[in-house]
């Protein structure tokens, strides 16, 4: 049986979630960043995590956004097949929801409509929405604000097969060793493995959005994931890269089939407030 959602209800839905993930820290980074400052050994990355720690009670108690970059608004929307939207045009109510979101938050509009002639479009929009058909009659929205420190610090790389799971490795730990502090330490480093050029890059902003401490179902990639956490943190680059044991807090990584002649491996970067908040209607 079809169910009908209005996109008035996507648009309300979407804005509440701007300020909600601008505003307040998920409960997986909260955590993630509590749990790291018990481990850390160095007094000066204690201390650096402990103001970031600061920063985010400020931020929540006062309604302050958790950083000055607000993003750009990432949106990945899960579309069950049987779901038939009603009332106007789908992504027109998606950022109908980002203009209304950025306004009445007090966000900073980061957006400019061309990437040559950079006239701000002064509502943070157009979003980046990418859609998924799956079956069901559920509608899934996964809001992910990306400031662009740490975003303009992401990489992909075209392996070669023979590359193996070592050159993924070193492909990882490159980016990672390249953006240094430039991506606001401690980091959650999405990868995507597989795919295509551009489907490796989805793949690795997306793996951003799963919860800090799960880890992919598949061994070897979670293998992966576990050595990766483990070599970033021995960089000692640390919280602010004023040196530590916490470069980075996990390693998500979502895989994918691909081509016999081809081992694409996308790496995105995201600093400590890895913004990201869930809603299922």
């Amino acid at each position: 049986m079809v169910r009908e959602i209005a996109v008035e209800t996507v648009t309300k839905i979407v804005c509440d979630m701007c300020i909600q993930a601008n505003h307040f820290l998920s409960p997986d980074m909260e955590k993630a960043l509590k749990e790291a400052g018990e481990r850390e050994e160095r007094p000066l990355a204690v201390r650096v995590l402990g103001q970031l720690e600061e920063n985010l009670k400020i931020a929540g108690e006062e309604m302050i956004p958790i950083c000055q970059d607000t993003g750009m608004a990432v949106i990945f929307m899960k579309i069950g097949q049987d779901v038939h939207f009603v009332g106007g045009e789908l992504e027109a109510a998606i950022n109908e929801g980002v203009r209304q979101g950025y306004t009445k938050g007090y966000l900073r509009k980061s957006v400019v409509g061309d990437p040559l002639l950079r006239v701000n479009t002064g509502d943070n929009t157009p979003a980046i929405v990418h859609y998924g058909i799956v079956p069901g009659d559920k509608l899934e929205i996964t809001l992910a604000p990306k400031g662009f420190g740490s975003e303009n610090m992401s990489r992909v790389f075209m392996l070669k097969p023979a590359d193996g799971v070592e050159g993924v490795k070193q492909a990882v730990i490159q980016a990672v060793k390249d953006a240094g502090p430039n991506a606001c330490p401690p980091l959650v480093v999405g990868v995507g493995i597989g795919g295509t050029f551009e489907k490796a890059a989805i793949m690795s902003k997306e793996a951003l959005t799963r919860p800090v401490g799960s880890h992919s179902s598949e061994k070897h990639i979670c293998k992966l994931e576990e050595e990766l956490l483990e070599e970033m943190n021995e960089l000692e680059i640390g919280p602010g890269g004023l040196g530590g044991k916490t470069t980075a807090l996990a390693v998500n990584i979502n895989s994918c089939a691909t081509h016999i002649a081809g081992l694409p491996v996308a790496v995105n970067l995201c600093c400590h407030v890895n913004r990201h908040v869930k809603c299922v209607v």
